[in-house]
């Protein structure tokens, strides 16, 4: 699958713990960003949010449906939990390699540390978003994910479209 080239990250890659649990430290998500990238993640079709069952209390899965095929299920942990949202706004994804070689190098991402162990080097941890522009290219990556995981080519910028419209359409009815 084609991919558009990913702009170099201008933020520094923030402070990690290497270990278990794979997570940031010192970063909080900014509110308006968070709630963004929760609307468009649980946006795409034929997901489901869910208590993670791999990673930490208060995490998220991106949860696929039972009855969805899968191009790489090989690329999943466990279950159908595809990628998860930490509760500080950064995730874990299976990208194609070449995507999270690509990631990391941009400086969006890094990887897990049991990519190599699990034979997964598309295991990445996303950096959390903290501005739109950032959760643009995040959600990309989310998309990617996804597409890789599915053999879908599902379009973020259509997802992103149809999310913003559902909105509108949500606050115009409560009014």
């Amino acid at each position: 699958m084609e991919h558009s080239p990913l702009p170099q990250r201008t933020r520094p890659r923030p402070m990690t713990n290497k270990n278990m649990p794979h997570s940031q430290i010192g970063i909080q998500p900014v509110p308006e960003v968070n709630a963004e990238l929760y609307r468009r993640a649980y946006s795409l079709p034929n997901v489901t949010n869910r208590p993670t069952v791999i990673s930490v209390p208060g995490a998220r899965a991106i949860w696929l449906d039972e009855d969805l095929p899968l191009a790489h299920p090989e690329s999943i942990a466990r279950g159908r939990e595809f990628a998860h949202i930490h509760p500080d706004g950064s995730l874990h994804v299976s990208l194609s390699p070449e995507r999270a070689q690509e990631a990391i190098e941009m400086g969006w991402a890094e990887p897990h540390p049991m990519a190599q162990y699990m034979g997964n080097l598309g295991m990445v941890m996303l950096y959390t978003p903290l501005d739109m522009q950032e959760l643009d290219v995040i959600f990309q990556l989310i998309v990617d994910s996804y597409n890789f995981v599915t053999g879908r080519t599902v379009s973020a910028a259509d997802i992103t479209a149809a999310a913003k419209v559902d909105l509108t359409e949500t606050k115009t009815r409560s009014k």
